[in-house]
């Protein structure tokens, strides 16, 4: 099975490769926001599984302007490989959560650099106003956009206990949106969240599987230090996969995805200082390399056990 190089299922990596001929490298932004959740807007405390700096541990410092933070990244990357293209990134907490003017001058001060070839915007699908798409739409124009949503799960029960504060409506509406102006959508998805069986999470698959998406990122789930699923996980805790066991589930995922999303991620990190479970996570070069070599031996690609 070669439709995708070397690897057994759509990567996002090999279509930049096929876009822009070279491997396409990204900075993590830290636009200076908060989030719906945290505020008080919503709610507060953020998501249950949420750290201190809104899942953007990896991202810049919010004390360094736009231009400092992609400049900065470019030469951390620069130190250890030749790089020449980025995708400007904005990670930490909900990066569409601010007046429109303020967006509009730190995107396009992302994207006025000359070796920035994509934007990527992490938000909720809830703070996706018409102004604010509108905005997202102009700037399509000039360079693609990535829109990536926090889904987590299809599943209102669970919704409500990691605090994800919207209901999956809302979640449809901001797909179409986005779609309507020919953005790109790329959804997150939490594998290994408390109380979801087998089944409930492969129907958050199935249920991605019907929406007009073109990317997804699996993330296993991580506790992390200073959350309120920490809290949880000390007093009550819960049991979460084994490496084999998240292999496995990946393996069918992968088997059972639509061939044309590109996999954005398939595992994700969690600061080392601030990981308490599961630590097996941190080894993520062998996470990947046993999850291709489970591929191959069970000739597993992606989209293999795919029913339109």
């Amino acid at each position: 099975m070669d439709r995708w190089g070397e690897k057994r299922y759509h990567s996002v990596d090999y279509d930049l490769k096929q876009l822009f001929g070279e491997k396409i490298y990204k900075i993590t932004l830290n636009g200076r926001m908060t989030c719906p959740n945290r505020d008080g807007t919503v709610g507060y405390g953020g998501c249950i599984f949420c750290s201190a700096r809104g899942s953007g541990d990896f991202a810049g410092s919010a004390a360094l302007s736009i231009t400092e933070q992609l400049k900065l990244g470019k030469q951390e990357l620069l130190a250890k490989r030749p790089v020449s293209k980025y995708i400007a990134y904005f990670q930490a907490f909900t990066n569409t959560y601010a007046p429109v003017e303020y967006l509009e001058k730190i995107f396009r001060e992302a994207i006025a650099d000359p070796d920035v070839v994509i934007l990527s915007v992490a938000t909720r699908p809830d703070c996706l106003g018409r102004d604010v798409l509108d905005l997202l739409e102009r700037l399509n124009h000039i360079k693609p956009v990535w829109i990536e949503l926090g889904l987590q799960t299809i599943h209102e029960e669970t919704a409500s206990f990691i605090r994800r504060g919207y209901r999956l409506p809302v979640f449809e509406d901001a797909v179409k949106e986005l779609r309507m102006r020919k953005i790109t959508v790329i959804v997150h998805t939490i594998i290994g969240l408390p109380k979801e069986t087998h089944a409930m999470m492969l129907q958050t698959l199935d249920y991605l599987n019907a929406c007009d998406i073109q990317g997804i990122k699996f993330q296993l789930l991580h506790v992390l230090k200073g959350t309120d699923l920490a809290a949880v996980y000390a007093d009550t805790p819960f049991p979460l996969p084994s490496m084999v066991e998240y292999i496995s589930f990946l393996t069918e995922c992968i088997a059972r995805l639509r061939p044309d999303i590109a996999i954005h991620r398939l595992t994700g990190d969690g600061p080392k200082e601030l990981l308490i479970a599961p630590l097996w996570s941190e080894n993520k070069r062998t996470i990947l390399n046993t999850l291709h070599r489970q591929l191959k031996e069970q000739d597993i690609w992606q989209g293999k056990d795919y029913h339109d």
